[in-house]
């Protein structure tokens, strides 16, 4: 149970714009729940953020969609199912965010990567979906996405935001202690440290999200924020705003 059933389905958002919530996943030996968020594109191109693991029943409905182009890799974290969806599409080309490409190749895993994320969008969705790269850890580099027209921020570990209801009382404690529990989800401590000499280039990285004025942001992890998005910011953002 990842408290966000039903999983492998799509849930829409606004218009062209879905989440997938998928089964929870083991990390550093604490069960995640784990989201993929699905943007149809003005050509009715598919373009995948962090994609689950996949299902027979789910890429039927994706492939409902359109077709799927595009997989994003948006952090050195999330790239496990990138291969499964390049071998059910194998006309996609798959995005890495900075470190991506070093880490899988350390874990031994085999994964294409076509492009890696820059500050700018691609051509392919310049223009529709907004893009950067928040620098400043020693370790985390995170592209984040703006979707114009949904007015959507998405996020992937930058903010986590666990429902207390949906876990086990040990993870109750540590991510009340990691700070990132609802309804006061963060940036996680461990990460925070990582960014201990680069508070500006991430405060800079945050104020351009706000300026951006999102009026919703989806999470990876935990319950993401379907209103007050700027709101939630800089709630979230305050330690280094």
């Amino acid at each position: 149970m990842s408290g966000y059933e039903p999983l492998n389905c799509l849930k829409p958002i606004a218009d062209d714009i879905w989440v997938v919530d998928g089964p929870s996943i083991r990390f550093y030996g604490m069960g995640f729940s784990t989201r993929m968020t699905v943007v149809r594109l003005k050509n009715g191109d598919i373009w995948l953020h962090s994609p689950t693991k996949i299902s027979d029943t789910l890429q039927a409905e994706i492939t409902a969609l359109g077709p799927v182009r595009h997989l994003i890799a948006p952090n050195w974290i999330h790239y496990a199912y990138i291969a499964e969806w390049q071998k059910a599409f194998p006309d996609t080309r798959a995005y890495a965010a900075p470190g991506v490409m070093a880490r899988a190749k350390k874990h031994g895993m085999k994964i294409r990567f076509d492009e890696d994320l820059s500050q700018s969008a691609p051509d392919a969705w310049a223009g529709q979906i907004k893009q950067m790269i928040v620098e400043g850890s020693k370790i985390h580099r995170e592209a984040v996405f703006f979707h114009a027209a949904s007015r959507t921020l998405i996020l992937t570990d930058l903010i986590e935001n666990f429902e207390p209801k949906n876990l086990s009382w040990p993870m109750r404690i540590l991510t009340r202690l990691g700070g990132i529990q609802d309804p006061n989800g963060q940036m996680p401590r461990d990460m925070r440290m990582t960014f201990s000499r680069g508070y500006k280039k991430l405060r800079k990285a945050v104020e351009q999200m706000i300026d951006w004025q999102p009026e919703r942001i989806i999470l990876a992890h935990g319950r993401w924020y379907d209103r007050d998005a700027v709101t939630e910011l800089k709630r979230a953002f305050r330690w280094v705003l």
